[in-house]
């Protein structure tokens, strides 16, 4: 397993073309076509990835040769043509087709190879050992073949045996093959076709086909170099002998690919461009830009570009989706909808358990570890969103590639997600992360912003204000507790015996109350209309009520001009609260969201309590008194999340920063490192935390 590898979270949004390889369906479709057929075939577009070496490896096997042009992603194959395989595999005793963990090279070999004649050894890696070839299996020998599983019944490694290939000389053969565990079973029957004497494949009626643009897509690169196939029906497709012609192939750049790209536009802001494909592709994954559209994203398909860009009013919503026919993107929009408002439903993907690993069991899992409450289901998995609960942390890919690029989305809205496994990604993108950190917007303007203001948001007892006070004496900014100004009115109305509740009431003391924040030798000093309220802000009446009095509209809109007005007079700042990077300052240079467990708040909260009282010294609190106070902090949440006026949510853009198991310190040189990020701004060498 390669070394970990920490996502930088985006902080300025992505833009630019994406730079997304060849598809490895068409490539590894299209590369056996052309091993084939007779002559010199052409690829241009190619993915050259593990995946795809697989099949150039069987290619290689059967007979064919490949010339490999890594700088122009082209390959140049010599294909073997009707009836040299047979030669070739007879000189041989038994050759050996290893697929390494490629399904698609195993499952379109099988059926190839038994209808190229000869003794076969079929294996591959031991993730590919795990996958069902059962009804695949059964199919070839229908076909006359003989096939012998060396291991675990329905499983590779497999020995395929026909002396003379598949006779080419009788009527069509008729298969039937189940349609619902992997389209790839019917594509490789079909792939075989036109080397059988033709096929007359039926795909069983009673049980829905799985990814069936896979199929379709098969059909066109067949028809491509040179196979006729009618449909007769939506199941059944019969395909005419005749073997396949040699020609030239460009393939398209990779939909599944492209589909993380896609999904960083619609989190992070921006646009990203994809070229190549559009409503004239022959991937069905293309879907997953309409999905993405469905949510809210702005998204823009044309003939060859599809353009996806942040919803317009930076919010995604959930819904229900079926992904029957593009189930390779159902973990990125599993990522995506960690972050889209409600509940999402992915469905109609049950098959999606044995494909490299348990895509439902395994994501729900990685989900969860990530504070994001998922559910398996029999044919899919229900998301629902809770940005305060995202959590860094370490994903375990289960060494399956899109796991490793579908949660690395988290991380560019989560700082400190680690990927364990970055190489998996070679399977079929080896330049992801590297295309990836492209798009990644720079600052605009000047170097350092004329007016920056770092926005600080969180629910109640994350350590905003000592964070945000400590972040501002780093970078050496001027710093605003809006959360204090809120408690200073809630604390003066419990001075005047004012009901939170009372709304015209307290926004009378908003808007008449002067309040005074500063900072004297690094600790806050709280004063209204002349009295120290330092310490009595924080207490527990005070805590009760300044919910109440933060959700009062009137009040909010008196606080926030002020808070605006102080930004601009100092020109700029490090600001504090509940809604500042999504009302207040919507616009700010570096949006933060810092957030922590219930209960690490619950337990930080009373040890701040406990010091304000001067009971500093005292024993830590006990468990019962923590955990009463995280569910009064988790009731607050929802109230605060849910109220009319500025809910506290995290902002559009924002990077949430969960400190659950960081020091303070540590808080500061991630935000410091992400302020360095969003303006190129740089502490000067020597600096205690400079990142």
């Amino acid at each position: 397993m390669s070394e970990g590898r920490v996502i930088a979270p985006f902080t300025n949004g992505v833009s630019g073309t994406a730079s997304v390889p060849g598809s490895k369906s068409i490539t590894n479709r299209a590369m056996l076509c052309a091993a084939l057929a007779g002559g010199l075939s052409t690829l241009d577009g190619t993915l050259l990835a593990d995946d795809t070496e697989a099949m150039i490896d069987a290619a290689a096997a059967m007979g064919a040769s490949v010339r490999i042009d890594r700088t122009n992603s082209q390959l140049v194959v010599d294909g073997i043509g009707a009836g040299s395989a047979t030669e070739q595999a007879a000189g041989v005793g038994v050759a050996r087709v290893h697929a390494r963990s490629s399904g698609t090279t195993a499952r379109f070999c099988l059926p190839v190879l038994a209808a190229i004649g000869g003794r076969w050894l079929l294996d591959g890696d031991p993730q590919l050992r795990t996958r069902p070839f059962g009804d695949l299996i059964a199919a070839v020998r229908s076909l006359g073949a003989e096939v012998r599983e060396l291991g675990e019944p329905g499983h590779l490694p497999l020995e395929v045996v026909s002396a003379n290939g598949v006779d080419s000389l009788a009527e069509p053969r008729q298969v039937r093959i189940r349609g619902d565990v992997s389209s790839q079973f019917a594509s490789g029957l079909l792939l075989a076709g036109p080397l059988l004497g033709g096929i007359d494949l039926q795909i069983h009626s009673a049980l829905d086909a799985v990814s069936r643009p896979y199929i379709d897509m098969t059909v066109a690169v067949m028809t491509a170099f040179g196979a006729t196939i009618d449909t007769p029906s939506p199941d059944r497709y019969v395909v005419a002998p005749g073997g396949y012609r040699a020609g030239g192939y460009a393939i398209e750049p990779d939909a599944s690919a492209a589909s993380y790209f896609w999904a960083a536009a619609a989190l992070c802001g921006g646009s990203v461009r994809v070229e190549g494909l559009g409503n004239s592709s022959i991937q069905g994954d293309v879907r997953f830009a309409q999905i993405l559209g469905e949510m809210g994203a702005e998204v823009a398909i044309s003939h060859n570009a599809v353009v996806v860009g942040a919803p317009a009013d930076g919010a995604l919503q959930g819904g229900t989706f079926d992904l029957r026919d593009c189930s390779d993107t159902a973990q990125t929009l599993a990522a995506v909808a960690a972050f889209a408002e409600g509940t999402t439903r992915i469905s109609g993907i049950g098959f999606i358990r044995r494909k490299e690993t348990d895509r439902i069991g395994d994501t729900v899992s990685e989900l969860a570890k990530r504070g994001v409450p998922a559910v398996a289901e029999p044919d899919g998995i229900r998301i629902r969103a809770n940005p305060f609960g995202l959590r860094a942390g370490r994903v375990d890919c289960h060494g399956d590639h899109r796991m490793a690029m579908a949660m690395s989305l988290i991380g560019l809205r989560v700082a400190g997600i680690e990927i364990d496994d970055p190489d998996c990604v070679a399977k079929t993108f080896p330049e992801f992360f590297k295309s990836l950190q492209s798009l990644r917007s720079p600052p605009e303007g000047a170097r350092e912003p004329i007016s920056p203001v770092i926005a600080i948001d969180g629910p109640a007892a994350s350590g905003k204000s000592s964070v945000a006070r400590a972040v501002a004496a780093e970078l050496e900014m001027d710093y605003l507790d809006t959360g204090a100004m809120y408690r200073a009115v809630a604390w003066a109305a419990v001075q005047s015996r004012v009901d939170p509740h009372d709304v015209e009431g307290v926004a009378e003391i908003a808007r008449t109350a002067k309040i005074e924040i500063s900072s004297v030798c690094d600790a806050q000093r709280v004063t209204v209309d002349g009295a120290n309220a330092t310490a009595a802000i924080r207490s527990g009446e005070v805590d009760r009520s300044v919910s109440i009095v933060a959700a009062n509209p009137a009040v909010r809109r008196v606080l926030t001009e002020r808070q605006r007005q102080w930004a601009n007079q100092l020109g700029g700042g490090v600001m504090e609260g509940r809604d500042i990077g999504s009302v207040v300052f919507p616009d700010a240079v570096l949006k933060v969201f810092l957030t922590a467990t219930p209960t690490e708040r619950a337990r930080r909260r009373l040890a701040q309590q406990a010091a304000s009282s001067g009971n500093s010294d005292q024993a830590s609190p006990d468990d019962g008194a923590i955990a009463a106070l995280a569910a009064e902090l988790s009731e607050r949440d929802q109230l605060d999340s849910g109220r009319a006026d500025s809910p506290l949510r995290v902002a559009f853009g924002a990077v949430i920063v969960d400190t659950s198991e960081m020091t303070q310190d540590e808080a500061v040189a991630q935000i410091a490192e992400l302020y360095a990020s969003a303006t190129d701004f740089r502490l000067p060498a020597g600096t205690a935390n400079n990142v």
